[in-house]
């Protein structure tokens, strides 16, 4: 049974490696090397550790039997929009592939939208590989709407990404 709850502090390890097991599963194979190595360093244990002790971030963690599956990470924005008020962002919504079509990402998805309206955001943001049609279509489904595009740094390899908002 899949449960869900706030990350702390003691969850750094755990979301490290579900991160980067996350991207690597479904970017992976888009990176030389080098450069994919260079992205997951940025989802190290310790820079998990300091965000989950910054109070502007809110993470949930949906764990199976005790086992980490999926994660959502709220953040301050940082995206490149032009904001309508206050807003939220999306940073991460990442669920391993034997989770997917269980439920986890709708639940985290319901989780993000209700914690930033209730922190009083007008809009929550985030972004999304323009080739990462099952996430867009996701996204879509839940009402978000592309208002831009962003470039994502994979190490030294730029991608495109869609910018999208959900009013809330």
């Amino acid at each position: 049974m899949i449960q869900y709850r706030d990350a702390v502090t003691g969850d750094a390890a755990a979301l490290s490696a579900l991160s980067r097991q996350s991207f690597t599963d479904t970017f992976g194979h888009l990176y030389r090397p080098e450069d994919l190595a260079a992205f997951l360093e940025r989802l190290s244990e310790e820079a998990w550790a300091a965000e989950l002790g910054d109070p502007g971030f809110r993470i949930r963690i949906a764990e199976d039997d005790g086992v980490a599956a999926g994660f959502a990470k709220l953040g301050p924005p940082a995206l490149p929009v032009e904001r309508r008020g206050p807003s939220a962002e999306l940073r991460q919504l990442y669920v391993l592939g034997a989770w997917h079509g269980t439920g986890v990402a709708a639940t985290l998805m319901d989780w993000a939208i209700e914690t930033s309206r209730a922190e009083g955001a007008r809009d929550l943001y985030l972004s999304v590989f323009i080739e990462n049609h099952r996430a867009r279509r996701f996204y879509e489904k839940r009402g978000f709407e592309r208002v831009g595009t962003y470039v994502f740094m994979v190490g030294e390899q730029a991608d495109e990404d869609d910018l999208m908002r959900l009013a809330l």
